[in-house]
């Protein structure tokens, strides 16, 4: 896998920064051409995966950060990761069924993973607990053409 322009960003877990996750996914993958709807699936899996971080990752009171690291891996193809060094995920597998969540609210509906999975091409998770979890999403898009 060939990593071309690569740009990394550390920002406060605050989900007033997912705004800014999503224009700065947007801007980044607007130099390979996307499509509207290529640019709404990204900006839609940012968005949870950078709220999942915020949200599961430092729960509570709990302080971090969130690392943002794009990089074009083919013409065609663009990989984010979104990283916490918060809790971590004891059951990666549970955690990726549609519906669970950890939060005893009202408010989340569990359904994050399923929204990665559903607008990118490829999606994997690693996480240990204490340490964190990075989730690496792979876009392919429609639109590039090899002359």
């Amino acid at each position: 896998m060939i990593m071309e322009k690569i740009l990394k960003i550390q920002m406060d877990a605050v989900l007033e920064n997912q705004g800014l996750a999503r224009a700065l996914a947007a801007a980044y993958v607007s130099e390979m051409d996307p499509t509207v709807d290529e640019l709404t699936e990204i900006k839609t899996a940012v968005s949870e995966a950078f709220s999942n971080a915020v949200i599961h990752g430092y729960p509570g009171d709990m302080q971090g950060s969130v690392y943002m690291e794009f990089a074009v891996v083919s013409p065609a193809n663009v990989m984010i990761k979104i990283t916490d060094h918060g809790v971590g995920i004891e059951d990666i597998a549970k955690a990726m069924e549609p519906l669970f969540t950890t939060d005893t609210g009202d408010e989340r509906s569990g359904m994050g993973f399923t929204v990665m999975e559903s607008f990118t091409d490829r999606i994997k998770v690693d996480s240990r607990p204490g340490e964190g979890t990075t989730v690496t999403m792979i876009k392919k898009l429609d639109t590039y053409y090899d002359f």
